[in-house]
């Protein structure tokens, strides 16, 4: 009779995984290296193609104010993956924080942290600790292995910001056997579909393309039909085109995958992008500068939520929002309540499901730090100044109002999104009030960031004569 008991009670356990695993959503997030706002065709752009990106969002919730936490590559990725602003992890750029030419330092930066502390408790560990298979395939960039970050599958990552060749043999791409010619974009969509195929329960699945990070290697087979096609503006770079396509074609073959296996119903799909395009390569007009600049061109990304099962009015959404926010998001979708740590992102399940139409709150950036300009053929900067993509500062938008403060110089600027959404004219001097609010707001933020604010003069410096 014990036996029998037992048996029942070990059956029912049973059920219960099972069904728990039926419900539980799969999770694909969609991090692309390096793609503007405007690099995706349903953005607007007219020389890049992306149907399979256009179609995938034209079934969920598409925002058009959604933002990277860092405008570069590895301090935007650590903070997707700890849900916390760059103060709390102190990882600000990629390499050193002194970049530049010394003697036009006129601070000496803040030191980086190049990669993320085992003491945070990211995305993937989390869900891997409920049940979730979890694989990584691409650009990591925030430590040397995901596998120590909870991930069971790594295809590709490591912490190299971007390949030496996207052609076989890869070099600097780890775990990742060579498989004939294949485009590495090609082969990292090949092992993710295998993941897929041979996931048993619930899967979380990081696609972390390099494309279309530097170098820009070509997909030669579609050079010949953008040499042919009319450029639009900013948009010119054939090379750079056919990688777009080719990224494209490759998001379509994973979801087509999930339609396969029958649970695309069920899988919640968020599509970003880690910064801004490489300025200068694309372009991303009406909004000023790209990539490494806290302008709208360095941090507004192409950025939206598919959830088939859930999300069924295909929308447009004005809310800002930040890469932060994926983590809450997705704790709240696989309905992991008794996470302890701490978030600064806020779950967009409400606002993804229209019960809430707004998300009140301020958003900010910080970088006490520098990063350089850079020089290429025919491009203008679009900067504060020639020499430096950023200088250190802060920024922050809160409604319509963007503020930039410069720690060199006290520098301010403000803008009004609403009427200037390139960041041409500053009004600063216009509405002091406002300055005088925000600034308020963002001293009271570095206090609870504990946000470090660099102070000591480079002696080294050397003043540029006018």
């Amino acid at each position: 009779m014990k036996k029998i008991k037992y048996l029942f009670t070990l059956l029912a356990c049973l059920f219960v995984h099972l069904s728990w695993a039926q419900n539980k959503p799969n999770i694909v997030l969609i991090n692309v290296d390096d793609m503007g706002w405007k690099d995706v065709s349903y953005m607007g752009s007219k020389f890049y193609e992306t149907p399979n990106i256009d179609d995938l969002a034209s079934q969920g919730i598409i925002f058009m104010n959604g933002y990277a936490a860092s405008a570069n590559c590895a301090p935007s990725r650590a903070c997707l993956m700890s849900g916390q602003w760059t103060p709390r992890h102190g990882v600000y750029t990629v390499g050193p924080s002194n970049r530049g030419k010394v003697e036009d330092r006129k601070l000496i930066p803040t030191e980086n942290t190049w990669y993320l502390s085992k003491d945070f408790e990211i995305i993937p560990q989390v869900l891997q600790k409920n049940g979730y298979t979890t694989c990584h395939a691409g650009k990591w960039h925030v430590d040397d292995d995901p596998t120590g970050f909870g991930f069971d599958y790594n295809f590709g990552g490591g912490k190299n910001g971007h390949p030496i060749s996207y052609y076989p043999p890869y070099k600097n791409v780890k775990s990742l056997e060579e498989e004939g010619d294949m485009y590495l974009t090609d082969l990292l969509t090949k092992k993710s579909i295998g993941f897929i195929e041979e996931a048993e329960k619930p899967f979380f699945l990081y696609f972390s393309t390099y494309a279309i990070h530097t170098p820009i290697n070509p997909v030669r087979s579609l050079i010949p039909k953008y040499r042919a096609k009319e450029k639009d503006g900013g948009h010119k770079n054939v090379n750079y085109a056919t990688m777009i396509e080719n990224l494209d074609r490759n998001i379509g073959l994973l979801i087509e995958s999930l339609k396969e296996k029958g649970v695309y119903e069920n899988t919640l799909i968020i599509f970003t992008s880690d910064n801004g395009g490489l300025h200068g390569i694309t372009d991303q007009k009406p909004l000023r500068a790209g990539k490494g600049s806290y302008y709208e061109g360095g941090i507004r990304e192409p950025f939206f939520f598919v959830w088939p099962n859930k999300l069924k009015k295909p929308r447009t959404s004005d809310v800002q929002i930040t890469n932060m926010d994926i983590y809450p998001t997705i704790l709240a979708a696989a309905g992991i309540k008794d996470h302890q740590g701490n978030l600064d992102g806020d779950d967009l399940l409400p606002v993804l499901k229209s019960k809430n139409k707004k998300l009140e709150r301020t958003l900010f950036w910080h970088f006490p730090i520098y990063l350089q300009a850079y020089v290429m053929k025919g491009f203008v900067p679009e900067h504060r100044d020639p020499l430096f993509r950023t200088r250190p500062g802060s920024a922050m938008r809160k409604g319509n109002w963007k503020l930039h403060y410069y720690f060199e110089d006290k520098g301010v600027e403000l803008y009004d999104l609403a009427s200037d959404l390139g960041e041409q004219n500053n009004i600063a001097s216009q509405h002091p009030e406002v300055v005088k609010e925000l600034m308020a707001e963002l001293e009271q933020w570095w206090k609870e960031t504990n946000a470090p604010i660099p102070t000591e003069l480079n002696p080294k410096y050397q003043p540029q004569s006018k």
